[in-house]
């Protein structure tokens, strides 16, 4: 067997697309990382790659001033591409090697709920830009989606039902439900399109005409959400960041304040592990203050 890493990579990348059912992003991603590790270390063949190349490698992705999540991303790419060789019978440095880099605690994103409502009522009238723009709003806090999982939405889904099934990361399918509020707030966005393009989210405007003649349909991307997002949290004069991530923060954190198990959000945000939805723990450990207060010390004078 061929022992050229540039061959076994791309046979690895085809191997997770077709698979392992893997999205093209993350294969795109995937190859970047690798690709990395080669162009560093000058591996040519399997025997190239050794731990003094990866600890070297290490170094240098921390000392180009990578966060921690982001040198992991390039090592566990790294890590999975020897787990395959592994798979198919080669002779390779054993993958768990390859330690992850410790991470601090992510600090999340949150805004409270008065300024949440403030955010969700921020967009005012009947034009239709208007429209869109308070389904979006509502549409990411009543599902917790990703900004991506509800950019790739269509326009031709049962909207009148409680219930729609969403495509994630990993090419799984979940359940996400759909509150009163923001079934109402698509209705009304719907009832006003005169267009044809699947996409529920599309450009309006002069901005329509662009998407349409670069990409062949008017969906929004990502960063025209975020920037929407931006925006009406300006309007509704929240003083801090705000992103479409911080509705899915408030999603979670509305689900847990209100008695919901940790497994029953870790589902409905589509984390594969439980232990990336453990972030959300430390917030709804309020009530332990009110706890200490009320039974510490009560025999000290």
């Amino acid at each position: 067997m061929s022992q050229d890493l540039k061959t076994l990579k791309q046979e690895y990348l085809e191997y997770i697309e077709i698979e392992r059912g893997r999205a093209l992003k993350t294969v795109e991603n995937y190859d970047r990382y690798i690709r990395r590790f080669f162009v560093f270390s000058g591996a040519k063949v399997i025997p190239d790659i050794t731990e003094e190349k990866i600890r070297k490698y290490r170094l240098e992705l921390n000392r180009a001033g990578l966060n921690r999540r982001t040198q992991n991303y390039y090592l566990i790419a790294l890590r999975q591409f020897l787990k395959y060789l592994v798979k198919r019978g080669f002779k390779v440095i054993p993958p768990d090697t390859i330690e992850l880099a410790k991470e601090t605690q992510r600090d999340l994103s949150l805004i409270s709920s008065v300024e949440l409502e403030r955010l969700l009522h921020a967009p005012k009238g009947d034009e239709i830009k208007v429209l869109r723009d308070r389904a979006v709003l509502e549409l990411l806090f009543s599902t917790g989606l990703r900004v991506s999982e509800l950019c790739a939405l269509s326009r031709y889904l049962d909207w009148s039902r409680d219930e729609i099934s969403v495509r994630g990361k990993g090419g799984k399918v979940r359940p996400v439900f759909i509150s009163p509020g923001a079934k109402s707030a698509i209705k009304k966005y719907l009832d006003k399109r005169g267009d044809t393009d699947d996409a529920l989210f599309i450009y309006l405007g002069r901005g329509a005409k662009r998407a349409e003649t670069e990409s062949g349909s008017m969906r929004l991307s990502t960063r025209s959400i975020e920037r929407l997002v931006k925006q009406y949290a300006i309007k509704a004069g929240i003083d801090k960041r705000v992103t479409p991530h911080t509705l899915r923060h408030s999603f979670a954190t509305d689900l847990l304040h209100n008695g919901a198990d940790l497994r029953s959000v870790q589902a409905l945000l589509g984390h594969a592990s439980i232990a990336t939805t453990q972030i959300y723990t430390h917030v709804t450990d309020k009530h332990l203050h009110d706890i200490h207060k009320q039974f510490h010390g009560k025999d000290r004078k």
